[in-house]
């Protein structure tokens, strides 16, 4: 059972070091082996791409019970049979990976899911996130293709993760306060009236302002690109994968 829990997260990666040579791939290999790390890695997965997937079928004019039976008998059905072990890494993005299987599974599955019980006898993944149609009844409803929509919405849990990720780190070490005022920073917020309003805010110097907001932008990068290297095979890859997340969020 693949637990997840959305206000749950944790960095293994140690403040300020370099894990893509160690870690590129790992959690999708993890996720295919039958060890200790394979209940950390589905958790980290599911908890990126359930969403994305179960947006994309409903986007394909599933109801919200289709496509929830449908998205959780799709990981149900990919970690039985061990498909994350034989990932090729040299064929592509994670991200692509797992949507193309999802296309597959509904060309080829739906009549078979449909015909069964709800969850056709299988344990069911515990997926602890939002309901999922609450999430859904905010999507824009413009012209944006199932295709478009996975790949924003896999854009905007990436940097929720990210951005869980930071603000765990500045906690322990006693900065919540300065994290919540210069988070906004994060999301290009810049301009000298709220490096004033920070700076009396927090009782500190407009320079001190700024470069706090430079180490916590860096660190920001350096979490994003771990998050992106653990599911592309080079760092050339990692670059490419962060200018399509930018892409993906600004359709």
């Amino acid at each position: 059972m693949c637990k997840v829990d959305r206000m749950t997260t944790e960095s293994s990666n140690p403040r300020g070091t370099s894990r893509f040579n160690e870690t590129h791939w790992s959690m999708v290999i993890a996720a295919g082996q039958k060890d200790s790390q394979a209940g950390e890695a589905l958790q980290r997965l599911c908890q990126i791409y359930w969403y994305p997937l179960y947006a994309f079928v409903r986007r394909q004019g599933r109801n919200p019970q289709d496509a929830e039976d449908l998205t959780q008998e799709f990981f149900a059905r990919l970690l039985a049979r061990d498909d994350l072990a034989t990932v090729d890494r040299e064929k592509g993005r994670f991200r692509s990976f797992l949507l193309a299987s999802m296309k597959h599974f509904l060309a080829n599955e739906w009549d078979k899911v449909r015909a069964k019980k709800r969850g056709g006898g299988k344990q069911i993944l515990s997926i602890k996130l939002e309901e999922p149609e609450s999430k859904y009844a905010v999507e824009p409803f413009h012209d944006i293709t199932p295709d478009k929509l996975y790949d924003r919405r896999w854009a905007m849990t990436v940097l929720h993760q990210v951005t869980a990720k930071l603000r765990e780190e500045m906690r322990a070490e006693g900065k919540t306060d300065q994290f919540e005022q210069m988070k906004i920073f994060l999301a290009g917020g810049k301009g000298e009236v709220r490096y004033a309003e920070v700076s009396q805010n927090l009782g500190i110097s407009e320079a001190a302002v700024k470069t706090a907001v430079h180490r916590l932008r860096k660190r920001y990068r350096q979490l994003l690109s771990a998050e992106i290297a653990d599911t592309v095979e080079t760092k050339q890859d990692v670059e490419q994968e962060l200018r399509y997340l930018l892409a993906a969020l600004a359709e």
